[in-house]
């Protein structure tokens, strides 16, 4: 149990919004494979995925064996996709869980038979995953052909889908994406010579199922969008910032308490290095969070937080446990005051990408950094 007024509110109300917008959005067609990786972004992959089951996801976007059997021993019945495949020695359990890898080696191929044969199972499902331009992953368009005679001639595998990832779907004019989805499409159509015939194509991520209707195909992989947060279209006519109607809630809201106040003087040093220096007389709150619960040094005299529905700004360096902010224009403050550090109070907002903007990074990595120590509580 943590006793540190500290943690993370994950409205599950705003989850199961976010996923009936996208699948309404994108019509009844194509399936969603819901990703839940890195702990379903920081939001708890165990309940994100049961509520995303309930409301009829039948697939999940997973990294690593891990995590898929973390869901199935959580009793998740749904597809689990391992996108990045399986390590040597996960063979059996890809097997015994009933996880759907992608594949784009031999060695991958070699591993998983042995493991199919001795368990006694046939025409075990994966998604062969082609590297159209990313140069990440995947198999290259040069070598898919001998890996797809191999995967036909398998008797204990069988190829049930084929995939691409877009590296800058955003980007409505990127040059790369163009390129990305012309090389997927000359695939598909090659999919008779390739001797394969996946029931499941999947290409679209957040971005692309905003901006890219045409990379659907009959499978999407919503990741950041379920959370309530898209990358912003950029290029093209009339598409600037959009999300095309889309409405999304962000899931998230990050909060704790004001620990201590004190009246200082002007001209008081500030935190760590004294980098910080009162300006005049200051009222200071101190809040027990820091950069060991995610909250990024780079925000230090530059971030900013919600008490009582005004903002009150960053002073001084983000420590290990602890950060300063100052409430001299905020009347009544007191210890135990809520702190909003991402989320809204009352009609003021502080946002994911607010805190990617000033470290320079992506909302991604500000939701996926806040660390375990935050305990998460979920409400509707």
């Amino acid at each position: 149990m943590s006793f540190r007024p500290t943690w993370a509110e994950v409205s599950l109300g705003a989850l199961r919004q976010n996923f009936r917008a996208i699948r309404k959005h994108i019509g009844e067609g194509p399936q969603i494979c819901a990703v839940v990786k890195a702990d379903a972004y920081g939001h708890g992959i165990v309940e994100c995925a049961r509520v995303l089951e309930a409301e009829s996801a039948g697939w999940f976007g997973v990294t690593s064996t891990d995590e898929g059997i973390l869901l199935r021993e959580a009793g998740i019945r749904g597809r689990i996709l391992l996108m990045t495949g399986f390590w040597h020695g996960d063979q059996e359990d890809v097997i015994r869980y009933h996880l759907t890898p992608a594949m784009w080696e031999p060695w991958q191929i070699e591993l998983l038979e042995e493991a199919a044969r001795q368990a006694g199972a046939s025409k075990f499902p994966v998604h062969i995953k082609v590297d159209t331009g990313m140069t990440r992953l995947g198999v290259s368009t040069t070598d898919l052909p001998a890996l797809c005679e191999r995967l036909a001639n398998s008797r204990e595998l069988t190829v049930e889908g084929i995939f691409s990832h877009l590296a800058s779907a955003e980007v409505l004019d990127a040059e790369d994406a163009t390129q990305q989805i012309a090389e997927f499409e000359r695939v598909l159509e090659n999919l008779g010579n390739l001797k394969i015939s996946p029931n499941l194509i999947h290409m679209a991520n957040s971005a692309a199922i905003v901006a890219r209707p045409g990379t659907w195909k009959n499978m999407v992989r919503p990741g950041l969008a379920l959370y309530g947060y898209c990358t912003p279209i950029r290029g093209g006519r009339g598409r600037e910032g959009g999300t095309a109607g889309l409405e999304l809630k962000p899931v998230l809201s990050w909060k704790t308490r004001v620990l201590s106040l004190r009246d200082v003087c002007e001209g008081r040093a500030v935190g760590y290095n004294a980098t910080y220096i009162t300006h005049g007389p200051a009222r200071l709150a101190v809040l027990p969070v820091g950069y060991a619960d995610g909250l990024d040094r780079q925000l230090s005299s530059r971030g900013r937080v919600l008490i009582r529905g005004q903002y009150a700004p960053i002073v001084g360096i983000v420590s290990m446990d602890l950060t300063i902010v100052d409430v001299s224009g905020i009347a009544g403050v007191e210890v135990g005051d809520e702190v909003t550090i991402l989320g809204k109070s009352e009609g003021a907002n502080i946002n994911a990408w607010e805190y990617a903007r000033l470290c320079a990074t992506i909302p991604y990595e500000v939701l996926c950094r806040i660390s375990k120590r935050v305990p998460r509580r979920y409400v509707e």
